[in-house]
Order: C-alpha cells, then sequence, then structure tokens
C-alpha cells in the first residue's frame, strides 16, 4: 500500500472512531467520504472531506452534485455517469481516491486516469474540486 493510501485509509478510520456531538448532545457518527487526487508518483496531493448524509456538507465546492452522482451510482465510484467531453492525448497522469462508508459500507476505491480532463469525463463532479 502506498504511504498516501495508507494515510488516507488511516484518516478516515479515525474520522469513524470519533463521535460527533448531535444537537439533542447524543453522539452520532459523522460519515462520508475523503476525496483525494494525486499527480504522477505523488508529486502533488489535493484532499477533500465529503459528507453525503443526512445532506450534502463539507468543503467540497459541488457538494451537492457529487452526492447526487454518488447516491445514483450507489456508491460504486466506477459506475458513476459520465461528462460527455472530448478529452486531450495529453500523458499527464492523476490519480483519484475515494475511502469513506456508504450506509453502513466501507467504500475503498482507486484508479489512476491518463490525465485530470479524462477523470473529470468519468467521474462528473465527484472529483471537481
Amino acid at each position: 500500500m502506498r504511504p498516501f493510501t495508507a494515510a488516507a485509509a488511516a484518516l478516515i478510520a479515525l474520522g469513524a472512531a470519533v463521535p460527533a456531538q448531535a444537537a439533542d448532545g447524543a453522539p452520532t457518527r459523522e460519515r462520508g467520504f475523503f476525496l483525494s487526487i494525486s499527480g504522477a508518483e505523488n508529486s502533488w496531493v489535493r484532499g477533500v472531506m465529503l459528507r453525503c448524509e443526512p445532506e450534502p456538507k463539507g468543503p467540497h465546492p459541488q457538494a451537492r452534485k457529487a452526492c447526487e452522482a454518488i447516491h445514483r451510482a450507489k456508491a460504486d465510484f466506477g459506475a458513476l455517469a459520465d461528462d460527455p467531453r472530448v478529452c486531450t492525448k495529453q500523458f499527464d497522469p492523476v490519480t483519484a481516491t475515494a475511502v469513506g462508508t456508504y450506509r453502513d459500507r466501507l467504500i475503498a476505491w482507486r484508479k489512476t486516469y491518463a490525465n485530470a480532463c479524462e477523470m473529470h469525463v468519468d467521474t462528473g463532479h465527484v472529483f471537481r474540486f
């Protein structure tokens, strides 16, 4: 396992283990996804936490659209709806990673694309941050 993937998995596990406080004082578990994008050989990394339930929230700039896409795909990141665009053949690989929970299921997904455009076509709004 690459160091970044291990760190992302550890971060999610830690976040799932620490209960949040509900408005009535009862502990609740915050669930969601840690989404990340990295350049070739982890030359750069960006990540964001996305929470979809009970409603979309978090620092993801398109949280509502990203959560809708994830719900439609039932958190199968390989089945996200394509965004019909044409990309160049430029080779500048990026790796997209999603780790988290969806309806009490642990989700861990990772895919490397030839370039960022191909990633956006394949994943829609989910990795646009």
